[in-house]
């Protein structure tokens, strides 16, 4: 049976499962920036970024300039850089998109991780500095990147494709708080309206009393149980229609067929969809480069 990771060099992991996928694992540190990177992996890639870091920030501290200090929240769902006090994210790298992670042998304080820029799509290097979980933080990123890989076998790519609809429904959720919003202005309006007419129809101003167990239109209050009137009302003025609801029966609760990213031809999905996909199976199907531990995916059998 394949396995979807091979490993040169086993290590064994600092966490539980759980940890990582039910909450995340937080680290402090400090930031010495990130900058642009030519490849994707390398020792003498990291190297060369640390070097003109370091320039950097020596530079900074002689003008008085104190390297930042981060937290960082690692999970399956990817690496998050907060500012620690006020918990705002600078920086949210996902998973998929590290391709490089390792600590600094030369200099136990130093780690960092390649990560592709989702806007861009340039290698970014990001470079940090902890006295003590250097090479803790490399081997979490590296578990965490393991698990999220067979997450994502497991569930076929599904989640991504839960997480769009969801969006989606919520758009459309908004658009009709907006219509309903619209409509009751104008029920509004015509409830203004039927007031002045009144006044003015009635003699010496007076306005007939109305029977309590109906409305401003002389209708009975809508239940849901018994379709709407659509009964002009006294003045003749007809209500706005009521956006009618589909029944047609869909195949899942949010309206799609379940579907597999790996057998699944690419014109079964929206193009927004598939290309999420794409790149979510390509950046896994890379690998993460870990401290000289490679993770490396094997050639996945049919039933995968």
């Amino acid at each position: 049976m394949n396995r979807a990771f091979s490993r040169k060099k086993d290590k064994t992991w600092m966490h539980t499962p759980e940890a990582l996928s039910k909450h995340y694992i937080p680290y402090n540190a400090k930031f010495l920036g990130s900058t642009e990177v030519e490849q994707p992996k390398g020792t003498e890639v990291v190297r060369d970024a640390v070097r003109k870091l370091k320039f950097a920030r020596h530079i900074k501290k002689s003008e008085g300039q104190k390297t930042p200090k981060v937290e960082l929240q690692i999970s399956i769902y990817g690496v998050k850089i907060l500012d620690p006090k006020t918990k705002e994210v600078q920086h949210n790298c996902q998973l998929h998109r590290i391709s490089f992670c390792a600590d600094d042998k030369t200099d136990k304080r130093i780690f960092t991780f390649i990560c592709k820029d989702s806007e861009s799509n340039k290698h970014l290097c990001y470079v940090f500095d902890s006295e003590k979980c250097a090479e803790e933080i490399t081997l979490t990123i590296g578990q965490a990147f393991d698990l999220a890989y067979r997450k994502f076998l497991e569930s076929g790519g599904k989640d991504v494709e839960t997480r769009k609809q969801i969006a989606g429904l919520q758009k459309r959720i908004q658009e009709l708080e907006t219509e309903n919003t619209e409509l009751k202005n104008k029920v509004q309006d015509l409830e203004n309206q039927l007031r002045i007419t009144q006044v003015h129809a009635s003699p010496a101003g007076s306005v007939t009393p109305k029977s309590p167990s109906t409305d401003i239109f002389d209708m009975v209050p809508f239940s849901p149980i018994s379709p709407q009137s659509s009964t002009p009302t006294r003045n003749g003025t007809q209500l706005p229609p009521v956006p009618s609801r589909s029944t047609e029966i869909k195949r899942d609760l949010f309206g799609a067929e379940p579907f597999d990213p790996f057998s699944c031809g690419a014109g079964d999905f929206p193009p927004d969809i598939q290309s999420k996909l794409d790149e979510m199976q390509e950046g896994f199907k890379m690998g993460l480069t870990l401290e000289g531990t490679v993770f490396c995916l094997d050639p996945l059998d049919s039933r995968c």
